[in-house]
């Protein structure tokens, strides 16, 4: 069997509120294999978006391991980190946090710049991406031109720009109404497969969650 894109063992994180000791992750094991598209169900203060935030490399202050294409990345200085996300994982939030001042094509275009790609290279990443989503009559369309669900798919391939091995995505059509979160979700999925990416995305809906690969529930700090 290949080895997990990402592996946490006994992830922990507390916080201390006054004199109270609150205990959001309690040691939790999950691994995901290339390609995996994991849904990750729990309710609202659950803990899903702190495991993403840990498994992002997002902040410090975790116990236990994150392994990420086989290194280990939890305990990284902060640069080491900047890297890793930068080379390895993609985002995708609730609100898609375009730049207002930057099309389409260019809010697609600027991981990869990041990354060091070429613009030419960028460019025709960012096309192809939005194109496979819909978006082809709209690349140089401002954020502000754009309906909530083009706006949507426009940060799903901003997400997968830099061919991440792994993408992130924290309740990423929870902003849409019903039926735009069902388009953009299978948009999304077919996407990330095509792209041979594995995905860890957090869902409060049990229905969307029945079209990824798999199910994990996240209850009082650990996986069920």
């Amino acid at each position: 069997m290949s080895e997990p894109v990402l592996q946490t063992r006994d992830l922990r994180r507390s916080f201390t509120q006054g004199e109270t000791t609150i205990h959001v992750l309690r040691g939790v094991d999950l691994a995901i294999a290339p390609g995996e598209i994991v849904a990750l169900l729990g309710a609202s203060g659950s803990g899903k978006s702190t495991l993403l935030q840990a498994v992002g490399l997002l902040e410090g202050g975790f116990d236990g391991s994150i392994r990420i294409d086989g290194a280990e990345v939890g305990k990284l200085e902060s640069h080491e980190r900047t890297l890793t996300r930068r080379d390895k994982l993609g985002f995708v939030y609730q609100f898609h946090h375009l730049l207002p001042d930057f099309n389409a094509t260019e809010n697609v275009e600027l991981p990869r710049l990041i990354q060091g790609a070429t613009f030419e290279d960028a460019k025709a990443r960012a096309e192809a991406l939005l194109t496979a989503l819909g978006l082809g009559t709209r690349l140089t369309h401002r954020p502000n031109q754009l309906s909530g669900g083009e706006q949507q798919r426009v940060a799903v391939a901003r997400a997968l720009s830099t061919r991440p091995a792994l993408v992130l995505a924290d309740e990423p059509t929870g902003n849409l109404d019903e039926k735009t979160a069902d388009i953009v979700l299978a948009e999304f999925l077919r996407l990330v497969r095509g792209e041979g990416s594995a995905a860890l995305i957090a869902t409060h809906n049990e229905r969307l969650a029945d079209r990824m690969d798999r199910v994990v529930r996240l209850h009082d700090g650990i996986l069920e």
